[in-house]
């Protein structure tokens, strides 16, 4: 494991403040950012300045209490739940809880105020950790978080920001897809998705999961740690396995399947009116008979099918989280994604992964097998 001196990250994949509690005014902030210089951040660069502690252990705390964020309370539904200023997509809370929506809402809103004293109040002081599954970042620890925060977003961009587009669980763990525009970790937007795990309301876990090709092969090389490098525990056994039992089954259901390639067998497990997209390998397959064919055929290209791939770590609720998946093959871990429905079927899968540990003539392959006759 990495054991060089880093310092703090204000990562596009941290996150959280409990339902009701508060974080900084993202006006205010605004406000104090005024006149801060601007500029592109190399995580490379966050990489060297972080202090990295030793072995991490999860932990749990309270929340921050405070009377800011007071108007984004209430039900997820009920317009209470607010973007990013600035940002006008709307939140897909329709697969998370009140209370995750008005968690994720207020964390983002706060970093994207560049307030890193208030994202510093959604993290565990007793432990914290965060791992980029596509560099091999392990940070680990309160102040090290802090530091990285207070150091790097004052070199934000002015109008950079960080927003939520999709959530998926409850308050105890999550996968939530952000959007981090250029300049905050890099010369390139980034589209990723962060595995979180809570202990009593606080971050306990956190792992990010993007496509290194659409960052750029050449910025991701610049960033990204020698394999040798990479952490080999990524932290799940500290939290443990509490998502739901109806998702941990579906979890195990569909990596059973795809452990022996039996495409149809995945398909009976999702919905007649389903979705199947593959973010690296720009994929979308609708309904269960062109799902199960498709998994079926490329079966031996896909890095999340065959021996040797295993769940890691499931999180979510009965409606909808995702697995972390590891594997034996060219691409070492990944992340689907899960949307449910009321009786447990899959409607909506999303799969990520880092494109750049394939060749071009595997992405084709994959794009090949998707024609149906």
């Amino acid at each position: 494991m990495l054991r060089t001196p880093l310092a703090r990250v204000a990562r596009g994949g941290t996150l959280v403040a409990q339902a009701g509690d508060g974080a900084a005014n993202p006006a205010e902030c605004d406000a104090e950012d005024n006149g801060k210089t601007s500029g592109a951040v190399s995580r490379r660069g966050i990489l060297r300045g972080v202090a990295v502690g030793g072995g991490a252990v999860a932990a749990a705390a309270l929340l921050p209490t405070g009377a800011a964020y007071a108007d984004d309370r209430g039900p997820a539904g009920g317009g209470t739940v607010r973007q990013v200023p600035g940002v006008h997509t709307v939140i897909d809370t329709s697969h998370a809880t009140d209370e995750a929506a008005r968690i994720f809402s207020a964390y983002f809103r706060t970093k994207s105020a560049k307030d890193y004293e208030g994202i510093s109040t959604f993290f565990s002081k007793q432990n914290a950790n965060y791992l980029d599954a596509i560099l091999g970042w392990p940070f680990y620890g309160w102040q090290a978080i802090h530091d990285l925060f207070a150091q790097y977003m004052p070199q934000w961009p002015k109008d950079g920001t960080s927003s939520p587009v999709r959530i998926l669980g409850d308050a105890t763990s999550v996968v939530v897809f952000f959007t981090n525009t250029t300049g905050l970790f890099g010369p390139s937007e980034m589209h990723a998705a962060g595995v979180v795990n809570f202990q009593r309301g606080k971050i306990a876990r956190w792992v990010d999961y993007w496509d290194g090709r659409h960052f750029g092969t050449d910025n991701l090389d610049a960033e990204r740690l020698s394999a040798d490098q990479f952490p080999t525990d990524w932290m799940e056994s500290t939290v443990g396995e509490t998502a739901s039992p109806v998702i941990r089954k579906v979890s195990a259901q569909l990596s059973a399947a795809l452990l022996v390639g039996e495409g149809e067998r995945a398909a009976a497990l999702f919905t007649s009116d389903a979705v199947f997209e593959d973010m690296t390998a720009h994929l979308q397959i609708l309904g269960p008979r062109s799902i199960g064919a498709y998994l079926t055929a490329a079966s031996d290209v896909l890095p999340y099918a065959g021996k040797g791939t295993r769940v890691r770590h499931v999180v979510g609720s009965a409606r909808g989280g995702g697995y972390e998946w590891a594997a034996a093959g060219p691409v070492p871990r990944g992340l689907h994604a899960l949307e449910l429905d009321a009786q447990g079927r899959i409607t909506r899968l999303t799969a990520v992964w880092d494109g750049t540990l394939v060749d071009d003539e595997t992405l084709m392959t994959m794009a090949r097998r998707a024609i149906e006759h």
